[in-house]
């Protein structure tokens, strides 16, 4: 005879039968969330809803506004996607799954995709959500799932196994479909109810569902820049056979990182070279550069590299940070928590921001100002600025792209650079590697080593610099005229010497525990690259240090 056992649900202290599921709790309080209950967190880690309530668990229900639910949705999405191609089109139809794209993913499929499939997919999808279908959690050995996938012709998976040395992997089942997932999964199809298919071309489409930032599933809206940049980073990655981590890992393994180091490097140099040649081409118009992008894109060192192209063609570069224009701390405004928000429009002093920038351009003398972070105070300059004829500005800041800035001055006068990591290295077929997260790898190192901060540090606070980068920076990205990948292919290899001792030391007890698990085991799947080779002008340098810029 079952008895009863003590836990807390959602608050509330209960006493309930052994012998029940977090599901059978979970259906209790689904009418308190608005989309379907994913995952139970119990103490500082999420469980999968068909596991066993234990006594004593304290338990909190998480849907996909959760971050961690939110990945969990999107990976079950894939597997859904992936099942009902092979469902719909045969076994040897298969998907690849690419990169983020406007709150969506990229995917591209082994075959033409018309509209009329697309929309024979999308039914299909809905079809296996409507029938409620089991997602098994299989635990099998490493040598059948490789035998498994071989036989799938899944070679992204088939090599990333083979650098797995656990002799048991879990893969998920839905139909007669398996699949590796680096998350948890629901435990049935039914809760997958929001979700879109957008066409793009015949060779891909995209996947979109709700975020934590929007809700409901936001209208596709297409930026040409930055899938353009996607494309040919992607087409060069295919060049150069290194499309997922364990063709990277290939090219460890056989002594020939530096190369790919090298080769890296001069491609990304070469490309801010270019962006540099443009702004030549156009320097009896241009006379500011703005740069803007979100955190640990490497703005520092782009525009420090940028200036040097820019000198070596005969102009004079200067530098003017909009951080120097904050309002003081005591007029600064307060987000809905009470705290100071340093990174909306109005902790900008725009008036006088813009009005020096104008006075430059005009031939006055101009005091910049510069703002004091430990008094909270700005502070006049002292001595009088002047832009000489043949000098240009380079204004770096979050709000740089922001069209509610320097309005006064004629768009002709301003080329828009937009930065960021946009990371196409994946670790297979099904499974990315998001930009934020290559983006949290660098900011991790960096604050460990430039500001004593420890990984949970950097955890905590992760969460509040997205949410600025959502609501100020990349609303504007199509205002630039350029895109820049700050990106280095090889990258995560070199970060993972670094930050993975920094994520192993997050206490089991912290809240960012899983966050620092979910890290440590992508990063499982990376041989380690010694950093000596990386040349001390490279962008990755302003994180892991040993950069000539300073």
């Amino acid at each position: 005879m079952l008895g009863n056992i003590k836990v807390n649900v959602m608050g509330e202290e209960r006493e309930i039968s052994s012998g029940l599921t977090y599901q059978d709790l979970a259906n209790e309080y689904q009418h308190k969330f608005k989309h379907p209950i994913l995952l139970a967190k119990v103490g500082n880690m999420y469980k999968e809803l068909n596991e066993y309530v234990s006594n004593g668990d304290e338990i909190i229900f998480a849907d996909l506004k959760k971050s961690t639910a939110n990945r969990v949705y999107i990976n079950a999405l894939i597997l859904l996607l992936s099942h009902s191609v092979s469902s719909l089109f045969g076994h040897t139809s298969k998907i690849a799954v690419k990169y983020s794209i406007d709150k969506g993913i990229y995917i591209v499929p082994n075959f033409d995709i018309t509209e009329k499939k697309l929309q024979q997919l999308k039914n299909k999808m809905m079809e296996v959500v409507e029938n409620n279908i089991a997602i098994t959690k299989c635990n099998v050995q490493r040598e059948e799932a490789v035998e498994y996938f071989k036989m799938q012709k899944d070679h992204s998976k088939v090599n990333l196994l083979h650098y797995n040395t656990n002799p048991n992997v879990i893969l998920y089942k839905l139909g007669s479909t398996y699949d590796y997932f680096f998350s948890l999964m629901p435990v049935r199809t039914g809760v997958l109810k929001e979700f879109d298919l957008k066409w793009l071309s015949n060779r891909g489409f995209v996947l979109l569902f709700p975020t934590i930032y929007y809700d409901g599933i936001k209208p596709y809206e297409h930026h040409p820049k930055l899938f353009d940049v996607f494309n040919e980073y992607n087409k060069w990655a295919e060049i150069m056979k290194i499309e997922n981590v364990s063709d990277l890992n290939k090219v460890v393994s056989s002594g020939r990182a530096d190369d790919i180091i090298r080769i890296d490097e001069t491609l990304q140099s070469n490309r801010l070279l270019n962006i540099a040649r443009e702004i030549v081409s156009k320097k009896k118009d241009v006379k500011i550069i703005l740069i803007a992008g979100p955190s640990s894109s490497g703005k520092t060192t782009t525009c420090r590299k940028l200036s040097m192209y820019l000198r070596s063609f005969g102009l004079e570069p200067r530098e003017i940070s909009m951080d120097n224009y904050f309002v003081d701390r005591v007029n600064n405004p307060k987000d809905e928590n009470g705290e100071y928000d340093f990174e909306c429009l109005e902790a900008i002093n725009v008036k006088a921001f813009d009005k020096d920038v104008q006075d430059l351009l005009n031939g006055k003398g101009v005091k910049l100002q510069t703002y004091n972070f430990i008094t909270g105070q700005s502070e006049p300059g002292t001595e009088d600025t002047y832009l000489g004829a043949n000098e240009v500005l380079i204004i770096e800041g979050i709000h740089a792209l922001n069209d509610k800035i320097l309005t006064s001055i004629d768009r002709k006068n301003k080329y828009k650079i937009y930065l960021s990591p946009l990371t196409i290295l994946t670790i297979d077929m099904h499974n990315r590697i998001p930009t934020t997260d290559n983006r949290l790898l660098r900011r991790i190192v960096r604050d460990n080593r430039t500001r004593g901060y420890n990984a949970e540090d950097t955890l905590k606070g992760w969460k509040k610099v997205r949410q600025g980068e959502e609501k100020h920076i990349f609303p504007n990205q199509d205002a630039a005229d350029v895109v820049f990948n700050t990106a280095l292919i090889y990258e995560i290899g070199v970060l993972k010497t670094y930050v993975e001792p920094l994520l192993y030391s997050v206490p089991v007890t912290s809240p960012k525990y899983k966050d620092a698990i979910r890290l440590i085991n992508m990063l499982k799947t990376f041989l380690p690259i010694p950093s000596d080779a990386v040349p001390d002008d490279s962008l990755l340098r302003e994180f892991i240090g040993g950069s000539c810029f300073k």
